[in-house]
């Protein structure tokens, strides 16, 4: 693909992903109350990694459930946090970042979800596609989330030519547009769980690659 594509592509896939079920932060964003929003973004963004949506989603109701604030959670005991976030990958783990992450929260930030990426990475069990989610969510400014779809896909497009997420992250803030920066994790997770899948994407019936050939298929051995 050409750079300047990009905002075709982007137009695009943001018109056909709607077709697809809204991913489970995007959903929790948009569900939750504005006061309470960046918490609860937060707190479930942190217990997704290495977690299928359904599990992650399930947990973080059984969570808020059991505390719905920082204050909340750092009174109770970690053992019931353990037991409401089970079985969330690495479960002990992040109960334990949860309740220093709430204590963090309490004594440096009056309870409040800080709204920069310094400030963000700060926080125990929080990475960069973590904070850069919960602020393009939370707090609508502009930050690119780059999960295991948009790496792929970004990839697969030809746009960039990257190894890991991360330094994804570094090429996509270069060249991305800004308007795109906000929208380009929701609009891929839609298509990378629908159409770009890891393998054997539905490339018959993506309109970037059987409709105008905007797609390169880096890597793309076999498809349907």
């Amino acid at each position: 693909m050409r750079d300047s594509d990009i905002h075709r592509i982007m137009g695009i896939l943001q018109k056909e992903a709607l077709h697809f079920e809204t991913p489970m932060m995007v959903q929790i964003g948009e569900e939750d109350s504005k006061s309470n929003q960046p918490f609860r973004v937060l707190v479930s963004t942190v217990l997704s990694s290495r977690t299928k949506d359904k599990i992650t989603r399930e947990a973080s109701k059984r969570l808020f459930q059991l505390a719905q604030t920082p204050k909340a959670i750092v009174m109770t005991p970690v053992e019931k946090i353990e037991a409401a976030i089970h079985p969330v990958g690495f479960w002990k783990i992040k109960a334990k970042n949860l309740v220093r992450l709430c204590q963090i929260l309490l004594e440096e930030y009056n309870s409040e979800v800080p709204n920069s990426l310094g400030e963000l990475l700060k926080l125990p069990g929080v990475g960069s596609k973590t904070a850069n989610l919960v602020l393009g969510v939370a707090f609508n400014i502009p930050a690119i989330c780059v999960d295991t779809h948009v790496h792929r896909i970004s990839n697969r497009l030809g746009y960039v030519t990257t190894k890991t997420p991360r330094e994804t992250e570094r090429v996509l803030r270069r060249k991305l547009p800004k308007e795109h920066w906000i929208g380009v994790n929701e609009t891929m997770v839609r298509w990378g769980q629908n159409v770009c899948t890891p393998i054997s994407p539905y490339c018959s019936k993506c309109p970037l690659f059987a409709a105008s050939k905007l797609c390169d298929r880096v890597g793309v051995t076999k498809s349907r």
